[in-house]
């Protein structure tokens, strides 16, 4: 019997060791920045620079209406003085309808421009969440916190932090590499 109960022995502590090897490197707790991922990733710049110039044409728009009512306006103000009672009431009106529409195209755009912004910022969290989910399964990772400042993470040691890590491969993909 103690001829067997030796090797049985080492079988359970090499057993055991390797259970708690493989354990403890599988549930480590790790986790990513996110505002760094989203400020250092490739797409993020590509896309803030595509909707800057869009906001600024769409914007550029709205200026060049303004600047034509307040024309009118000013052209108004100085023909007022020769125009009849009736004519002056005709022009107010079309003056504050021509502004009302002004207005509600500003609010359009602005609210147009609020929803590209929107979508723009979701397009990259996209695809933050899906290459950290991937990047989570192909290293074994159980799972990946994501960090933003926001108290979701007090504190972590930086040897947890694979922000940087992934924010490389992340680039790498966006860049075809």
């Amino acid at each position: 019997m103690n001829k067997l109960a030796l090797p049985l022995a080492i079988v359970a502590l090499v057993a055991s060791l390797a259970t708690f090897y493989l354990t403890k490197s599988n549930s480590e707790q790790v986790y990513v920045d996110v505002n760094k991922l989203i400020e250092g990733y490739g797409r993020t710049k590509v896309e803030r620079a595509a909707f800057a110039k869009k906001a600024q044409v769409l914007k550029a728009n709205v200026d060049s209406l303004v600047t034509n009512w307040q024309s009118e306006l000013m052209a108004y103000e100085k023909e007022r003085p020769t125009l009849s009672k009736k004519e002056v009431e005709l022009k107010q009106e079309l003056l504050q309808s021509k502004q009302q529409q002004v207005n509600n195209y500003q609010q359009a755009i602005q609210k147009q421009i609020q929803e590209e912004d929107q979508k723009m910022t979701q397009t990259v969290v996209n695809d933050i969440n899906d290459y950290v989910k991937e990047y989570g399964k192909s290293h074994g990772y159980p799972i990946i916190f994501g960090a933003g400042g926001n108290g979701n993470i007090m504190y972590a040691d930086d040897a947890a932090d694979l922000t940087e890590e992934v924010l490389v491969g992340l680039n790498a993909q966006y860049h075809g590499k």
